[in-house]
């Protein structure tokens, strides 16, 4: 059975993103989801002076560990003045020091959603351009504006979208 991890870009307790990422991961057939909260990792703000002083800290190796284990990814990642939260691009920092291939090479659901009707465009724009060199595979992509009046734990509710959602998500089951 292939393992995939579910990330919501956020440390947000009440995270849409991780929301929508566990709702999406669980929709892949043959495949078991496990969902990384970033709120699980205590990891410190990235400084090459820590780093170099301290090393690197364990909770971003358990991390990084974790994504060893990963056969995809199914990523939703939140807006904050049209870039990553700070929280998540803390630990992918971390995770690109301990091993710059983040991604392993392996399938990428890349999504992004926010109350409002851009639906974290901006961010998953910046996310798009810059995973691949992080080695990540990205097979899909997909924006959700609006997510209280869009989503719904039996789909989307809006059927062009529910349509447009399904076919990124067939794109990933293909490439696991």
């Amino acid at each position: 059975m292939k393992k995939i991890l579910a990330i919501g870009g956020s440390n947000s307790k009440a995270s849409i993103n991780k929301k929508f990422a566990t709702y999406t991961a669980n929709l892949l057939e043959g495949t078991e989801t496990q969902v990384v909260d970033l709120n699980d990792y205590d990891i410190p703000l990235y400084g090459i002076d820590h780093e170099t002083e301290l090393g690197f800290p364990a909770e971003a190796q358990r991390l990084n560990e974790l994504f060893d284990t990963a056969d995809g990814f199914v990523v939703s990642l939140a807006e904050h003045n049209g870039s990553y939260a700070v929280a998540y691009k803390n630990v992918t920092d971390w995770l690109s020091r301990i091993n710059r291939e983040v991604w392993r090479n392996k399938p990428v659901l890349l999504m992004a959603s926010s109350p409002g009707g851009r639906g974290g465009a901006a961010v998953l724009a910046a996310a798009k351009s810059s995973y691949p060199h992080a080695a990540a595979d990205v097979v899909a992509t997909f924006s959700l504006p609006k997510f209280y009046d869009n989503f719904s734990e039996d789909g989307l509710k809006d059927p062009e979208l529910n349509t447009a959602f399904k076919e990124q998500v067939a794109a990933l089951q293909a490439a696991l």
